[in-house]
């Protein structure tokens, strides 16, 4: 008796998925629940089990395809049922099994040997994360050979990305070049190019196509102009410097910028309910509660988690949560729930190294707030010229709905928050 296994349910709102890569091939013995094939929608990667312990027997879709909920991707011989059935019943079949038994046993016996006299790498057998998987699989890179360096040596994509450019590392032999004397001559012919000039064509991930997409539908559907102000943030320096290490200890998280900024957004929303809008046909659909998308990139591109019912949530509670989803979504973990929906969105480029940008909207929202780089400026405070860590703002909004009298005052309530924190607790 045989086991099918299917593509999961897939959410409402996705209607296919592509099938990215098997971790197993017929004859290969699974255990139960172990990954078996992966999955890529147009917002997460989908890992499918093994329903239960045994060989796997035969796959019938392959890498690239686009499959359905239900569809059948492979069949599984439960237990050992599944060797009995790949042997023949007559003489030669018996021979013909028996000599491969033979050959398999020697070749096992063989590999054993080799594996013996090489230092094992505990990194190899770990089980990578799929944009380690994709990146190793794509460059056919050897996993014994690459140095882990995450937690119990697992292996991160900064350690591929290491490894790929320790590889590229021009040998000094090869590429010293002797030194010749060289005389100029109007008839002389341009140089040969010399090195490789090769290309490589790669499919677009489901991801960065529907990125593609939505970029490209919200600058096509939204008439987006985009705002700037700059705020100074010495006292929230001050609030981290002074309870960040009492905020760690009692809370487990790190007291970042992030809470704050969504903490001051909260408060501006409150005040100018049209940002916290969208438009639905002829119709403006104002949200009555503050779902905040926070950013993150991602090896296979920008995702957005949503922060449910935020203005409940606690500084700890943002700070924690921007961390878990922000993991996740690196390692190819988060679900299509956490990425649906979000009333407002914020997007930070400064950790990247960004002075300023206009950041696109995150359609159907109508705003997206853009933080940037912190950096000491000299600024006039009170007719003295002063340095200050200062932080550029942008905010980018859909016109239709969204007046630039109402843009500029809500950019104004974030800094005003910002630079008097105790707003945020009085919300004032």
């Amino acid at each position: 008796m045989t086991i099918e296994v299917r593509v999961p349910q897939l959410p409402e709102s996705v209607a296919d998925a592509t099938l990215v890569a098997w971790r197993k091939q017929p004859g290969e013995t699974v255990q139960r629940d172990e990954n078996l094939v992966d999955l890529e929608t147009d917002k997460v990667v989908l890992e499918v089990p093994a329903p239960a312990s045994g060989v796997l027997q035969e796959i019938r879709v392959q890498n690239g395809a686009t499959v359905t909920s239900g569809q059948i991707l492979a069949v599984l011989a439960p237990g050992e049922a599944a060797k009995a059935t790949t042997g023949k019943t007559d003489g030669a079949g018996k021979a013909e099994s028996a000599g491969k038994t033979d050959k398999t046993e020697k070749s096992q016996s063989g590999s054993a040997k080799a594996r013996e006299s090489r230092p094992a790498a505990p990194a190899a057998t770990e089980r990578l994360a799929p944009s380690v998987r994709r990146l190793v699989e794509e460059h056919h890179l050897e996993t014994q050979t690459i140095a882990g360096s995450g937690r119990d040596g697992r292996i991160t994509k900064g350690d591929v990305l290491t490894h790929l450019a320790a590889a590229k590392e021009p040998s000094p032999a090869r590429d010293a070049a002797p030194v010749q004397a060289r005389t100029a001559s109007p008839a002389a012919k341009p140089p040969a190019l010399v090195g490789a000039r090769d290309e490589r064509r790669v499919p677009m991930t489901r991801l960065r196509a529907r990125i593609a997409e939505r970029l490209v539908e919200a600058q096509a559907t939204a008439a987006m102009l985009t705002t700037f102000n700059e705020v100074d943030l010495t006292a929230v320096n001050e609030l981290r410097t002074r309870y960040r290490d009492r905020f760690e200890k009692e809370h487990g998280a790190r007291l970042g910028f992030m809470s704050f900024f969504v903490k001051a957004s909260i408060e501006a929303l409150r005040r100018f309910p049209l940002v916290n809008a969208s438009i639905d046909g002829s119709n403006i659909v104002y949200h009555e509660y503050y779902d905040i998308g926070v950013a993150v990139s991602t090896d296979r591109g920008l995702v957005v988690p949503v922060l449910r019912d935020a203005d409940t949530m606690s500084f700890a509670d943002i700070e924690k949560s921007v961390i878990a989803y922000a993991n996740r979504a690196r390692e190819g973990a988060i679900t299509l729930e956490e990425l649906t929906g979000g009333t407002f969105t914020i997007t930070n480029g400064g950790v990247f190294g960004s002075l300023l940008s206009t950041p696109i909207l995150n359609i159907p929202q109508s705003a997206i707030l853009g933080m940037h780089k912190i950096q000491d400026r000299p600024v006039v405070v009170d007719g003295q010229v002063v340095v200050r860590p200062m932080m550029y703002l942008a905010m980018t909004y859909d016109h239709r709905i969204i007046d630039g009298r109402e843009a500029v005052q809500f950019l104004v309530a974030i800094k005003d928050a910002l630079e008097d924190p105790a707003r945020l607790l009085l919300q004032i």
